[in-house]
């Protein structure tokens, strides 16, 4: 079960009250100071704050106590007079979410978070950056739950256009057999609209393996529900070409080549490695 849990981190910044939509018309919009720093894996988003306001970091040789102060493209930073580099290569992890944890950075009424079992465990080289969960798994829901360093990897595997895939094993209570799985298979009407056909496979009478391309919530629940087999337990093995293979409450680093096959998502070609 969880670690003692770390301190928690306060919310991101919103760039809004402070941010010039117009200086940036037509150009990049540049990261603020903090998020860079968070992003880039120098530090923790928290921790880059308080660097940031008791002036630790220096933009293009200038002191800036700032959080949401915007960093302009090519800018040179330097942390206690130590230069740092704003590149940040895409980082996945791979984690087996227990039973009873919220995917969530808030827990709620003494329920723990994934964050609180995931983070104590980081090593120094991970501990700095900024982890989002990659879509969510359900309290009771256990299995494979991806965290990235870069958010346009959330919008990539979330996405209902990618048509990633995510393999789910669900115990039903009541006896399953292939004429209550087949609609599965063309298509269930759910209340939120109709659910992409599914790749269905009988394990046993009790157990049902389901493979979506869609990340809609409490989907796997509701399809099954919607053919007379509620679920009692559910639990996910796979995001793409990416297996769980890590024992409960652990976690392990993608390498690249899982990252740009398993979860296709691009990344530049020097940096597809095996290792």
């Amino acid at each position: 079960m969880p670690r003692k849990p770390p301190p928690p981190r306060r919310p991101s910044p919103s760039p809004s009250k402070h941010a010039h939509p117009g200086r940036w018309e037509g150009k990049a919009k540049p990261d603020w100071l903090s998020r860079a720093l968070a992003r880039a894996g120098v530090l923790p988003q928290d921790e880059a704050e308080d660097a940031i306001q008791a002036g630790r970091v220096t933009v293009n040789g200038k002191v800036v106590k700032h959080p949401l102060a915007p960093v302009p493209p090519g800018a040179s930073l330097r942390l206690d007079g130590v230069p740092i580099s704003l590149e940040a290569p895409t980082r996945v992890l791979a984690f087996h979410k227990p039973a009873e944890l919220l995917t969530s950075t808030v827990g709620q009424h003494g329920v723990g978070t994934v964050y609180e079992v995931l983070l104590p465990q980081l090593p120094p080289e991970l501990a700095g950056f900024t982890w989002h969960a990659v879509g969510r798994l359900d309290r009771g829901t256990t299995g494979l739950l991806l965290f990235t360093n870069d958010d346009k990897l959330v919008t990539h595997v979330t996405s209902p256009e990618t048509h990633l895939t995510k393999r789910y094993v669900a115990t039903v209570f009541s006896e399953a057999d292939e004429a209550k799985v087949e609609p599965l298979r063309h298509g269930v009407q759910l209340e939120d609209g109709p659910a992409r056909p599914a790749k269905v496979r009988l394990r046993d009478s009790h157990t049902v393996e389901v493979t979506v391309t869609e990340g809609r919530n409490h989907q796997v629940k509701r399809m099954l529900g919607a053919v007379g087999l509620p679920v009692r337990a559910l639990h996910r093995e796979a995001v793409g070409g990416v297996e769980l293979d890590v024992p409960e409450g652990t976690f392990r680093l993608l390498t690249d080549t899982e990252i740009s096959e398993g979860l296709r998502f691009a990344l530049p070609s020097a940096r597809v490695t095996t290792s």
